[in-house]
């Protein structure tokens, strides 16, 4: 499959993605073209080992990060389902410092983990899609982002509690 075929398959999915995180047609347009730019840049590092939508996927969110950085924009606390521990990390997001801890903590997080949580909680997938770009079921993808998410509150937790 050649790189036109890519972008023609996938450009909607990964605007929808990014749309999806920055809540801005405009944003998003500009962060989709910036990440397809990237993958072309690096297609001949792509080695086929993960489905290339994951692949895409993962360039378009840390474009749309970086672009986070450089505009300082805050995480808007709809991205995010609303329930007991999941409001906990919501709370971590909103504060500046503790949003920045949880995103160090997710960048060193082991595969799946990251991926899945950061899918779901920023980009708003269900279940069903992580588990189809990840080739598995959607449990698979529900027992994962919940690990991950324990992971995040426990960390959060310890960094607190050293705080203290």
């Amino acid at each position: 499959m050649d790189f036109e075929e890519i972008y023609c398959e996938y450009f909607k999915e990964v605007y929808l993605f990014i749309k999806s995180l920055s809540h801005d047609e405009n944003i998003a347009e500009e962060i989709t073209q910036e990440a397809f730019f990237k993958a072309l840049k690096a297609i001949e590092k792509f080695d086929g080992s993960k489905d290339i939508r994951a692949w895409l996927f993962t360039i378009a969110k840390n474009t749309y990060f970086s672009h986070y950085k450089r505009n300082k924009r805050q995480i808007d606390s709809n991205v995010v389902e609303e329930s007991g521990m999941t409001v906990q990390i919501v709370n971590h997001l909103m504060n500046e410092e503790d949003a920045f801890a949880v995103h160090q903590f997710l960048h060193s997080m082991s595969e799946p983990y990251k991926e899945v949580f950061s899918l779901r909680t920023f980009g708003e997938l269900p279940f069903e899609k992580i588990g189809l770009l990840f080739g598995k079921s959607a449990g698979w993808a529900r027992v994962t982002y919940y690990r991950a998410r324990k992971q995040i509150i426990e960390y959060m937790e310890e960094e607190n509690y050293e705080k203290d």
